[in-house]
């Protein structure tokens, strides 16, 4: 695959390049070319991110920052079977666990979220820092909700780290998968003050939180930069013309058909189990809700 001339190689981080270094120069230029062009293009292009890691694959299978960006750019796409397959054995390779929650989301992309509830409940867990364990924490949640498991994805998801009114690189995303988290067990009152705490966190967009509030608050966003919503918008806000004494309209008014537009609070106490690993037990069917 083509690949733009400024792209030299050296964009990577150190780590990275220091283990090309096991390559024979040209083919750990290539190699290393091919990876910057999956991080460039991973989040906005994640097809042509997929076509460039497997270049880089076939040229250097035995190196283990190539397998871990294979793997991302497969999960990327929704090629769950050879991300878990790449993850796994960039694992063998480094020894590491920082890809434990990744491989556990790919369990649940292949429909296996019995796996991934397992996996949280790993020794492995223990050895990621405080980030990968809120993920590992989100990816349980979402296994138990893949499992009708409303109550107990909530359950999972109360933690220090949602308590917290620090905000961290996870917060918004805690936030708001918390917040899906109360609306799928019936608690939307509840959820509506979680969207509104994930979208003050989420200062750089990684969700659609304030979307999702203004949904609830029945709000509609236009885009001022579009001309013709923009119009809409003023059509919709603008009084309803009066007819003039008589019942005659009056002749200057400019009748629109409008569309018609409808207008349509603190924290909860959490009961956080300082211990809890992320697995949930079972309610019972006797339990009285």
């Amino acid at each position: 695959m083509p690949i733009p001339e400024d792209v030299t190689g050296f964009e990577l981080d150190a780590d990275v390049r220091q283990e090309l270094k096991s390559l024979p120069k040209t083919l750990a230029d290539d190699v290393a070319r091919n990876l910057v062009m999956v991080a460039r293009l991973l989040d906005s292009e994640p097809e042509e991110a997929y076509q460039y890691s497997r270049v880089a694959l076939r040229l250097a299978s035995r190196v283990a920052a190539v397998r871990e960006a294979a793997g991302f750019a497969s999960y990327m796409t929704q090629r769950y079977s050879e991300a878990l397959t790449e993850f796994r054995a960039a694992r063998r390779m480094t020894g590491r666990a920082d890809l434990w929650p990744v491989m556990a989301d790919c369990e649940r992309g292949l429909g296996r979220p019995e796996r991934a509830l397992a996996m949280a409940g790993e020794p492995e867990v223990k050895q990621l820092d405080k980030a990968g364990q809120v993920e590992m924490r989100l990816v349980a949640a979402g296994a138990r909700t893949d499992m009708e498991q409303f109550d107990a994805a909530v359950v999972t998801l109360q933690s220090p780290e949602l308590a917290s009114n620090s905000v961290q690189p996870w917060t918004a995303r805690l936030r708001y998968a918390y917040a899906e988290a109360l609306i799928a067990a019936g608690r939307g009152d509840e959820a509506r003050e979680w969207f509104a705490k994930a979208a003050e966190a989420d200062s750089d967009g990684a969700t659609n939180a304030s979307e999702r509030l203004a949904e609830i608050d029945g709000l509609e966003f236009v885009d001022a930069l579009d001309p013709e919503l923009a119009e809409e918008a003023e059509q919709a806000e603008a009084p309803a013309a009066k007819p003039r004494s008589g019942g005659v309209p009056d002749e200057r008014e400019i009748f629109e058909d409008e569309e018609d537009v409808e207008e349509y609070y603190d924290e909860d106490d959490l009961e956080i189990d300082e211990d809890f690993d992320g697995v949930v037990p079972e309610r019972s069917t006797d339990a009285k809700a």
